[in-house]
Parts: structure tokens; C-alpha cells; sequence
């Protein structure tokens, strides 16, 4: 019985050699190896912008923050302005949707007051960079005089809910309400300069601490 005849094996492939500088097979580039959606582009351009202040910061910048090239940032937005009003929109989404919440639109005056003073902290908390940046711009650009806008009716919105407090003996009589709202949410507002995420406070021990002192104040009671 004659054994069959093998096919002669062929040679193995060579892999072409990879030119000067070229990446390697199986290496991701950098910009493969570190995936950058619209969010984390927006989370990088926050952090510029609060570092750097948003007129002086740049798209160079941006792509520093993130390691792309400057061309794959336009890829997903038109520029800078672009991602002021992505930050903008995160924090305003929120506190504007505190307004809209069951414990804003029911109840006395005094309760709707303090569910907004105390959700407002806690969003704060949350988007403490974003709510910094919105503190920060000088309304040079229509982003901002739109973010200006929005921030005022916000504020008009709780001083005629002070207001409403005051008319029914629930607040201090003495003070404008105008000014006692800002000067509610200029405490709270104060937050983005120290607060940091890894610290011993928790967010709702933060925001319990502001209704403390703007409904109670920092005297001690008697006995």
C-alpha cells in the first residue's frame, strides 16, 4: 500500500518589520488605550475651565486635559463655547429641576423653602465643578449671559417663595427677601471652595448643616 504523498509545508509568514515610530502590533495608541466620549470631554473642559477661567483657557487645553489631538476634540463638538454650555446645562438641569420637585410645590412656604435650600446643597455637592464654573463666568459670551439669565430666574423664583414665608409670620419680617435669598445661597454657594468628595462630611450632613443655620441660626438655646 503506497503512503500518501504530503504536500510540502509552506513557509511561515513573515511579519513585516514596523517602521520608525510606528505602534506596534497589539498596542493600542493613545487614543484607542483611553476612550473619550462628549461627557468626559465635558468633565476635562470644567476642570480647564475652573483652573484656567474660561476666557484664558483654550482647546489646546482641552485636548492636554484629555491626551487627544486637538482635531479629535472638534470631532464631537463645534468648540470651547460649546462645552461651557454642556457644563452649564448639567448643573441647571438640576437646580432648575429642584423647582419642579413634589416637596417644592406643596406644603407652607417654610417647608417648600427649606426642600429647596436643602436639595440644593446636595446637587451642589454633586456637581460641585460645574456649579463653580457657573459661579466664575462674567457673561462676556451669550452662553453665559444665557447661563446669567437662567441663574436670576432661578433666584427670582425663591425670593417670591420668601417672600410668601414672610407674609405668613413664617420668616423675619426685617429683611428684604431678596437679600435674604442671596445671602441663603451665598452660603451654600460658598461649598465649591472647600468641599472635596474624599472628606469625612457626607453630602446630606452638609446640607443639614445649612438649613440648620439659615432656619435656626448659630446661637445656643437656653434650656
Amino acid at each position: 500500500m503506497k503512503r500518501p504523498v504530503r504536500a510540502p509545508a509552506r513557509p511561515a509568514a513573515i511579519e513585516p518589520r514596523p517602521r520608525r515610530g510606528a505602534r506596534k502590533p497589539g498596542r493600542p495608541s493613545r487614543e484607542h488605550r483611553e476612550p473619550y466620549d462628549i461627557e468626559s470631554i465635558t468633565d476635562a473642559a470644567v476642570r480647564v475651565f475652573n483652573r484656567r477661567g474660561y476666557e484664558a483657557a483654550s482647546m489646546e487645553d482641552v485636548a492636554r486635559e484629555t491626551g487627544l489631538r486637538k482635531s479629535s476634540l472638534y470631532y464631537h463638538v463645534s468648540g470651547k463655547e460649546e462645552l461651557l454650555a454642556r457644563a452649564l446645562e448639567r448643573a441647571f438641569n438640576r437646580l432648575l429641576g429642584i423647582l419642579e420637585e413634589p416637596g417644592s410645590r406643596s406644603g407652607s412656604p417654610l417647608a417648600r423653602l427649606r426642600h429647596i435650600v436643602y436639595r440644593g446643597v446636595l446637587i451642589t455637592l454633586e456637581f460641585v465643578q460645574e456649579v463653580e464654573l457657573l459661579q466664575r463666568i462674567k457673561g462676556n459670551t451669550p452662553t453665559e449671559r444665557q447661563a446669567m439669565a437662567r441663574r436670576r430666574r432661578f433666584d427670582r423664583e425663591v425670593a417670591a417663595l420668601v417672600a410668601e414665608a414672610v407674609a405668613a409670620g413664617e420668616l423675619r419680617a426685617d429683611i428684604e427677601p431678596g437679600l435674604m435669598t442671596r445671602l441663603i445661597f451665598g452660603m451654600s454657594n460658598s461649598i465649591t471652595q472647600w468641599y472635596r468628595r474624599e472628606g469625612r462630611l457626607r453630602p446630606e450632613q452638609i446640607a443639614e448643616a445649612v438649613l440648620s443655620l439659615v432656619f435656626e441660626g448659630i446661637t445656643r438655646r437656653s434650656a
